[in-house]
């Protein structure tokens, strides 16, 4: 029996990444209906979801990332605020920007992006897989945040 690719979820990564300063960095995007979220995107064929989570911070970002840490995994089925019906199998990682002083150069996919405490990054109009990543990693404590 035939099955096409997009009767399967989507693979993807995305992730929290800190500066120095403990702030997260905050993308807005189109995709999303203008909402705030995280840079990350599709895991290509042959790709470890690691070496696509670098390769998707580099293209959105410019930003190359150290001390990956897999947060959480989420079912993320026809999300409301996504441009079209979805299935997403999403790798939340948290991470840290390697050179605090690099400047953030968003690609097309972005509109804009904001450093922020996680606590201040909680309160914006996120897309929802940010807010559940965003709320897990606030109750966590500081545990989980990159040093």
């Amino acid at each position: 029996m035939h099955t096409s690719a997009s009767s399967f979820p989507i693979a993807t990564v995305g992730a929290l990444v800190f500066n120095l300063r403990g702030e997260v960095l905050m993308i807005r995007t189109h995709k999303w209906s203008h909402r705030w979220g995280i840079p990350g995107g599709k895991i290509k064929r042959g790709e470890t979801a690691e070496a696509a989570l670098r390769r998707e911070i580099r293209e959105e970002t410019a930003l190359e990332i150290t001390d990956i840490e897999l947060a959480m995994v989420q079912d993320c089925i026809d999300p409301p605020e996504f441009e079209r019906p979805a299935h997403f199998l999403l790798l939340n990682y948290v991470a840290r920007c390697i050179h605090d002083s690099a400047p953030v150069k968003l690609n097309d996919e972005a509109e804009e992006f904001q450093w922020l405490p996680p606590e201040a990054a909680s309160k914006m109009e996120l897309n929802q897989p940010t807010r559940v990543l965003l709320g897990e990693i606030l109750r966590r404590g500081t545990s989980t945040r990159p040093s």
